[in-house]
């Protein structure tokens, strides 16, 4: 019989798991298969609007400039006032806010399901985050 020298053993070797093997997989793989879709989509959402230095839209605060990122849930043409304007619903995993263009019928890339960066101040109304005119970047598609 092979003697296998202290604190190792024959299927781990002596660094322990396999490399490129993080601990917690089954864990991971087993939150994924619990967690519903739209849950999924939001993490993933939260991960890529953090990476492209984005403030969370919970965090938002009233009456300050914020970047926020997401996806585009809704285009809609709403005037107001008597003049068109274009809304917009973004979600970036975390909450939702209306960016609106007065003026505006139609903004070439502005559709549901793309992928945008918006800047502008933040203010509220009738209870829900609204960023009007706001300077914004298109980002890849749905």
């Amino acid at each position: 019989m092979d003697e296998v020298p202290a604190g190792t053993t024959p299927e781990r070797g002596p660094a322990g798991p396999a490399e490129g093997r993080g601990r917690g997989g089954l864990r991971r793989f087993l939150r994924r298969m619990a967690s519903t879709r739209e849950e999924l989509e939001a993490e993933d959402l939260q991960k890529t609007c953090g990476a492209e230095g984005a403030t969370p839209i919970t965090d938002c605060g009233e009456r300050k400039r914020h970047r926020v990122a997401g996806t585009l849930r809704t285009v809609t043409l709403r005037p107001r006032g008597g003049a068109p304007a274009l809304e917009a619903e973004l979600y970036d995993g975390t909450d939702v806010i209306n960016l609106v263009w007065l003026g505006r019928r139609k903004i070439a890339g502005i559709d549901p399901g793309r992928r945008l960066l918006a800047e502008g101040l933040v203010s509220v109304q009738d209870g829900r985050k609204v960023m009007f005119n706001p300077r914004y970047e298109l980002r890849g598609g749905s």
